[in-house]
């Protein structure tokens, strides 16, 4: 309700330039429910038009500028007071005056830089929205519209396989390989599982994906462990020279590319833990980490019809460090 006429006097709409055809993509909000929003990749120009109308006809709306604000910003949750803006670009729509009727304004941010993709976790939220500001004397009128943007990355096909030896001495040896270190989201992961030395009752074995979410630093540090996949691979007691197939399929699984140090602010990696149970209920794992990037396709082709210059692709990443031969143990 307005009271002594202060309320808001415009509505506000964004009509993105080729929406009817752009491709759109789902991103998690912060209580787990899905949101789908149109999509983007770095290097595009976003663009589109601005709708101010007026809710009462006949009426004037006085204001002291108009702007659209082109924003990507990180949010920890534990600091929810600071926004972390690493991409901020702004268009001045219309100078301060008066606004008698309805009234539309395009805009356009050329080959904008994009280099990291959206994200919601389960401490730090990374998105990007336009933002349309009616500058007001009272109150503004304000109107922000996400949009999600994904990022590319190509690795060669063949790409270093992961195999290592593990074990307890004089109980367990197991040799274990994985075809690659590095996944697309919709690729399939296989590998084979040797046992060379059994003398440990193992009654169940499993392969899980471990999504490890890190946000900020210092004291400031949290660690977020989230078990995505849970792969059974053996039930029953293996006996010496046996050996395990492994295919797990990616596609089933709600993942995001690996991120790195993104703005200094969070990291996101993906390791595969290889658990085994024995009859003592004692648990034995080994972690190894992998890359899992968003795979360039012919559907991009699309996008770069729209953008001024081709759709940029991330650069990979550097190889995660290797990490030392053992077995840790829950009991």
């Amino acid at each position: 309700m307005s009271f002594f006429g202060f309320g808001q006097s415009a509505e506000v709409d964004i009509i993105l330039d080729g929406q009817d055809s752009r491709k759109t993509a789902e991103i998690k909000t912060e209580d787990g429910k899905k949101e789908r929003y149109y999509l983007y990749f770095d290097g595009e120009t976003v663009s589109g038009k601005v709708n101010v109308t007026l809710k009462k006809p006949g009426s004037k709306l006085e204001h002291q500028g108009i702007k659209i604000e082109f924003i990507g910003q990180i949010e920890l949750y534990y600091d929810r007071g600071n926004h972390h803006e690493f991409t901020s670009l702004v268009k001045e729509l219309a100078r301060p005056g008066e606004l008698v009727q309805n009234t539309n304004y395009n805009f356009e941010f050329q080959q904008v830089e994009k280099p990291y993709e959206s994200y919601t976790g389960a401490n730090v939220r990374l998105r990007y929205f336009l933002r349309v500001t009616i500058v007001k004397r009272l109150s503004d009128v304000v109107k922000e519209q996400d949009i999600i943007v994904h990022t590319l990355s190509h690795y060669p096909e063949m790409n270093n396989s992961i195999k290592m030896e593990v074990g307890i001495e004089d109980c367990l040896h197991i040799e274990f390989e994985y075809n690659k270190s590095k996944y697309h989201l919709k690729d399939v992961i296989v590998g084979k599982i040797y046992f060379l030395l059994v003398r440990i009752k193992i009654k169940h074995m499993e392969i899980q994906i471990i999504k490890r979410e890190t946000t900020g630093t210092g004291p400031n540090t949290f660690n977020e462990n989230e078990t995505i996949a849970k792969y059974e691979i053996m039930d029953g007691a293996p006996v010496r020279g046996e050996s395990i197939p492994i295919r797990l399929f990616l596609s089933g699984y709600e993942l995001t590319p690996t991120m790195r140090d993104i703005n200094k602010k969070f990291s996101v990696r993906y390791y595969l833990n290889l658990v085994l149970v024995d009859e003592e209920e004692r648990r034995y794992f080994k972690q190894q980490e992998i890359t899992i990037f968003r795979r360039s396709d012919k559907n991009r082709k699309t996008y770069q019809a729209t953008a001024h210059h081709p759709t940029r692709e991330r650069k990979p990443d550097p190889e995660p460090e290797p990490e030392e031969n053992s077995v840790d143990t829950e009991k």
